[in-house]
C-alpha cells in the first residue's frame, strides 16, 4: 500500500494539491498524556484514568494497558483483572479542559478554518493554502508547535475529506502523521477493517460482519441497494465513506458560553411546588441540550424575579457535568437559598455556563456505569421521538 507516512522532523518532498485539503488532529491518549505531564514517574507504565470503584468504568487507558485487552468504557473490575499492575488515577476534567483550550488557541492562531469536535479532536480546512506555502510542511509545523508548547503527543491525517483524514490519523498513532493524496484514497482504505469507518456503530458493525463483510474493500464492492436494505438510510452514508466520499464541511468553531431558559407565569405565584416542578423540567431540557451538543457545564445560575420586578440570582460552581440529577440537585438547593422572602414571583430562570466541549464518555468518571447507560438510552429515545417522550414525573406536571 503506497501511503505517505510523514515524520515531523524529516519531511519528504511532495504535497497535497487537490481541490480540498482536510486535516484531522487528535491528541494521543489525551487524559493519560496530561496525567503523565504532571507525574513523569508514570511514563511508560500501564495507566488507567477512571473511577477507583470496581463498579466504575475505564475512562481512558495507556497503550501499555491496551496490550492486555483494556479499552475505554470497560468495567474497572475487568480492567484490573486483565492488567493488575495498572496504575489507576481519578480523572481531573478541569485539568484536561485547560490543556484542551491551550491546543485550541494554538490552532486558532494559525489555521484559517477549524472545527473543534471534542476535547481532543479538531478538523482543519487547509484548502488553497498550497498556493502560498506547502500544506504538508505547514501541518508538520503545527504538530511541532503543539508538542513544544503543551508537551502533548499529537497525531494527524491529511487528505481530501474528513472521513479519510480521521481514519489516517487513527493509522498514524501513536504520535505520527499520514498523508493520503486523492489517488491513494482507495488503496489506503481497502485493507482496513470496517470498524475504522467513523460513525459505523457497534450494531451496524455486527450486522455487516454477519454478512461476511469485514474490510472496507468488501463493503465498497457490495451494491448500494443491498447495503440500504440491511442498514437503512444510514447505509448510504457508510457506503459513501467506504468509497472515500464525504462532502461534509469543516464548520467554523464558535465557543458557546452558556445556555438558559426562563418562564414568566401568567399569574404571579407563591406556589413553591409549582416553581420547583418547572425548574426541574427546564433543567432536564437544558441538560439534554448539553448532551446533544456534546458539552458539559461547570456553573449553574438560578434566577427569580418578584412581582415588583426585583430580581435575584444565585450562582454555583460545580464539577463539569451534563447529567440531569446533578444539575437538578444544585438548582433545587439554589432556589431554596434564593427564595426567602415568600413574595409573589413573576419569573424563574436557569442558566448553565462555563461550557466545555466533550463527548459523553467524559462522564465515565462517574462510579455508576448503569446510570451512564440509562442516560444514553433516554437520549436515544428523545432524539428519535422528541424530548418530551421521557420525562421525570415532576416535569409532566408542567406540560
Amino acid at each position: 500500500m503506497n501511503k505517505m507516512v510523514l515524520e515531523s522532523d524529516n519531511l519528504p518532498g511532495g504535497d497535497i494539491s487537490d481541490s480540498r485539503v482536510i486535516m484531522h488532529i487528535d491528541l494521543d491518549t489525551f487524559f493519560v498524556s496530561v496525567e503523565r505531564l504532571h507525574n513523569s514517574r508514570w511514563e511508560g507504565k500501564p495507566l488507567i484514568v477512571g473511577s477507583f470503584s470496581d463498579r466504575g468504568v475505564v475512562s481512558a487507558c495507556s497503550y501499555e494497558t491496551r496490550k492486555f485487552g483494556v479499552y475505554s468504557g470497560m468495567p474497572m473490575r475487568m480492567a484490573k483483572l486483565l492488567c493488575p499492575e495498572a496504575i489507576v488515577v481519578q480523572g481531573d476534567y478541569d485539568l484536561y479542559s485547560k490543556y484542551s483550550r491551550m491546543v485550541t488557541e494554538i490552532i486558532a492562531d494559525r489555521a484559517p478554518v477549524f472545527e473543534k469536535v471534542s476535547i481532543d479532536e479538531h478538523y482543519l480546512d487547509l484548502t488553497g493554502m498550497d498556493r502560498f506555502f506547502g500544506v504538508t510542511k505547514w501541518a508538520a509545523e503545527l504538530k511541532k508547535a503543539i508538542m513544544q508548547e503543551t508537551g502533548l503527543p499529537v497525531s494527524y491525517g491529511l487528505s481530501l475529506n474528513k472521513t479519510v483524514a480521521k481514519i489516517a490519523t487513527g493509522e498514524a498513532k501513536p504520535n505520527g502523521a499520514i498523508q493520503v493524496p486523492k489517488q491513494q484514497v482507495v488503496p489506503f482504505l481497502d485493507p482496513l477493517s470496517i470498524r475504522k469507518i467513523p460513525g459505523i456503530g457497534n450494531k451496524n458493525f455486527q450486522m455487516l460482519r454477519t454478512m461476511g463483510i469485514s474490510s472496507i474493500y468488501n463493503l465498497r464492492t457490495i451494491p448500494l441497494p443491498m447495503i440500504v436494505s440491511v442498514l437503512g438510510k444510514h447505509g448510504v452514508d457508510i457506503w459513501n465513506k467506504a468509497n472515500g466520499h464525504d462532502p461534509s464541511p469543516v464548520k467554523p468553531y464558535e465557543e458557546r458560553q452558556s445556555i438558559g431558559s426562563e418562564h414568566t407565569f401568567e399569574q404571579d405565584t407563591t406556589d413553591v411546588g409549582k416553581m420547583l416542578d418547572l425548574l426541574v423540567a427546564m433543567t432536564e431540557n437544558l441538560a439534554f441540550e448539553l448532551r446533544q451538543q456534546q458539552k458539559l457545564a461547570s456553573c449553574v445560575t438560578v434566577k427569580i424575579r418578584y412581582a415588583n420586578f426585583d430580581t435575584h440570582t444565585k450562582q454555583s460552581t460545580i464539577e463539569y457535568t451534563s447529567y440531569d440529577h446533578r444539575l437538578i440537585e444544585v438548582v433545587k438547593q439554589s432556589f431554596e437559598q434564593l427564595y426567602t422572602r415568600r413574595m409573589l414571583v413573576r419569573l424563574v430562570g436557569i442558566k448553565l455556563s462555563g461550557l466545555s466541549n466533550g463527548f459523553q464518555q467524559l462522564s465515565l468518571f462517574d462510579s455508576q456505569p448503569n446510570l451512564i447507560h440509562l442516560y444514553r438510552g433516554i437520549d436515544k429515545l428523545k432524539a428519535r421521538y422528541g424530548e418530551h417522550i421521557v420525562r421525570r414525573a415532576t416535569g409532566l406536571k408542567t406540560r
